[in-house]
């Protein structure tokens, strides 16, 4: 029809393959496109990019691998130009850096930077979290003054799941309060929906665990807590530098047999359906996916009171809550849930009406075209 405004035209971008911003980034994306939007990515293409086309996402598959692949971000860089998107939406750290320094040559873009969680030497400055990794002379730099004068430069929207990680860009990075929203993260309810036969096991608790495994996801303190509750089996799923370590530490304990190592997994609701409730050992976190997962799909979990994690999940009704580090805490917490399938049952229930009610991926998308339209003020 003539004089029919066309569609805003959103641009994801991507500089990763795996990993939590990047299946949120593909969940946006295809959400958009449902909307709607004239929804596009760019970034190296991945598990979520068949599905995302499959929805009438443009995926353009332009990889920059490394700060150091100046060939890859020149060509990334040339690609969001000709885009010329209304809204360019930035993913993760990388992908962060490139999309704010170009910011002045795309007059009439919105630049929108997800902050997904801070670097692990610095995980300390977010209210709740544990420090992963011992603070280096450059990270004040980087992640500080880097991240408010890249901020200032483009005059981007810094977007973060988490009230927690909001408040930190705000009273450590030095950022506006005006420039930060909270959008808290969402899932899909029908594609992450309870089993449709009850958990009833004679044989005690089968709990799952999903992350990359590496020392900010907690795994010696899972491994520990385990050698102290019998009757629990785990379903741990995903990959990353530590894989080897916890392998050696299975094959040389008595856990072996109860551990499941499943390895990265491209369908996480089919991990959970096997399960009857997750346990989330994090020392550090924002808005975890995982956790959004797992209680739409009705399970109960047990999960550390980290970030933005007790923004979710509250302690008695959806789960219980633990200190970071404490693997008696967690023994103590599975035990519970091993021992009570009637309260099992109704956290459960509890967790699938939370996210029913305010982490959908409908919310997720109503409040990000909120910060594309230029609304929704900071709430952290």
């Amino acid at each position: 029809m003539a004089g029919t405004r066309p569609a805003p035209r959103v641009v994801q971008v991507l500089t990763q393959e795996h990993g939590g911003p990047v299946d949120h980034a593909v969940d946006v994306a295809v959400g958009l496109a449902a909307r709607g939007v004239d929804s596009h990515v760019v970034g190296p293409p991945g598990p979520g990019t068949a599905r995302a086309e499959g929805a009438g996402v443009v995926w353009h598959r332009v990889a920059a691998a490394s700060k150091l692949d100046l060939r890859g971000l020149v060509r990334l860089a040339r690609r969001l130009r000709a885009l010329r998107p209304d809204v360019l939406h930035l993913q993760d750290r990388r992908a962060g850096w490139v999309g704010r320094a170009l910011a002045p040559a795309l007059p009439g873009t919105r630049v929108v930077y997800t902050l997904h969680g801070v670097p692990d030497s610095l995980s300390d400055l977010v209210r709740g979290n544990l420090r992963v990794a011992p603070r280096r002379r450059r990270d004040r730099l980087y992640y500080l003054h880097g991240e408010r004068w890249s901020t200032r430069w483009s005059r981007a929207v810094v977007v973060s799941p988490s009230a927690a990680v909001a408040a930190y860009a705000v009273e450590h990075v030095g950022l506006d309060p005006d420039r930060v929203r909270v959008v808290p993260n969402g899932v899909d309810p029908a594609r992450f929906a309870p089993a449709p036969t009850l958990r009833e096991r004679p044989d005690g608790l089968v709990v799952a665990w999903m992350g990359s495994l590496e020392p900010v996801k907690g795994l010696d303190v899972l491994v520990e807590a385990l050698a102290g509750v019998e009757g629990v089996r785990v379903l741990l799923a995903g990959d990353g530098p530590s894989r080897g370590l916890l392998a050696e530490r299975l094959r040389h304990g008595a856990l072996a047999d109860r551990v499941e190592v499943l390895g990265r997994v491209e369908a996480p609701e089919q991990v959970l359906a096997r399960a009857d409730a997750l346990v989330m050992t994090s020392l550090a976190e924002s808005c975890p996916l995982v956790l959004l997962q797992a209680l739409s799909s009705g399970l109960p979990v047990v999960a550390t009171t980290v970030g933005g994690v007790v923004e979710v999940v509250r302690h008695g009704r959806e789960g219980l809550l633990v200190a970071p580090g404490r693997p008696a805490a967690v023994t103590a917490a599975l035990a519970v849930l091993r021992d009570d399938p009637g309260r099992r049952a109704a956290m459960g229930a509890a967790a699938r009406e939370r996210v029913l009610t305010a982490y959908t991926l409908e919310h997720c998308l109503d409040g990000l075209e909120a910060v594309y339209a230029g609304e929704a003020p900071c709430a952290c």
